[in-house]
């Protein structure tokens, strides 16, 4: 199906053919459909938005702030409360990347509610990817805060609790991610394949109330995932039993 916006239509034809050889199955792999091919563009079009605005932002600054220098100061400002409120002023060294990690999130939602858009954050293997960072982040961080050391939080507080305390530690740290990028994927898919229902039943004015609720939704979604970031690279931090 041809894309409304002439210039996504664009790139997703420009994508297809290299997924083509991949499609060595009849099930279909990440990125071979309309649905992978479109998350990337729009990730694109997401990471191109926040480029072009903190580009923006930065040329028009002045003590009297603008409408767009206030949205983003408010933005910036709620997510370095929050990392301080929750790590202390150490916590600011991560501001970059929870910041990043959050004003992605945030933007993949909300241009999912532009009628002919689709959220990169619908999308498994987006979501995927940012838990996966995540995760990478919180054992480097661990990593060069304690050294090796930092492999005693997989231990337990007691050497003969080790046997069982390993096990639990690692399934409970494989399961970060997973939790991370399900949740996000699942909100936002669903709440996508519910707007696809009510705009084709009824077109008009049924479907606002559920679009005001994407926007809640998309909130949401990008608090939760940015507190569960916050909650763990601060445990990372922590000392070891």
């Amino acid at each position: 199906m041809t894309h409304p916006y002439l210039f996504l239509q664009f790139f997703r034809e420009l994508l297809s053919p290299l997924t083509r050889p991949f499609t060595f199955t009849k099930y279909p792999l990440p990125f071979t459909n309309e649905a992978g091919i479109d998350a990337i563009v729009h990730a694109w079009l997401v990471m191109a938005i926040l480029i072009v605005l903190a580009l923006l932002v930065r040329s028009r600054i002045s003590k009297i702030p603008g409408s767009l220098q206030n949205f983003m100061e408010a933005c910036i400002s709620w997510i370095e409360n929050m990392i301080v409120e929750n790590m202390g002023e150490r916590g600011r060294s991560f501001f970059p990347l929870i910041a990043t990690l959050a004003l992605f999130i945030l933007f993949s939602n909300i241009i999912g509610l532009i009628p002919g858009f689709y959220p990169p954050t619908a999308n498994l293997n987006t979501t995927i990817a940012l838990a996966v960072i995540v995760f990478l982040s919180t054992h480097v961080v661990g990593i060069r805060e304690h050294g090796f050391k930092y492999f005693k939080h997989f231990l337990g507080p007691v050497w003969w609790l080790a046997p069982a305390m390993l096990p639990i530690e690692i399934i409970g740290h494989l399961s970060r991610p997973l939790s991370l990028s399900f949740r996000l994927f699942g909100n936002m898919n669903g709440h996508e394949l519910i707007l696809l229902i009510f705009f084709g039943l009824v077109p008009f004015l049924v479907p606002l109330p559920m679009m005001m609720m994407g926007v809640l939704v998309a909130f949401l979604q990008t608090f939760v995932f940015m507190l569960l970031s916050i909650i763990y690279i601060q445990g990372s931090l922590e000392e070891t039993h």
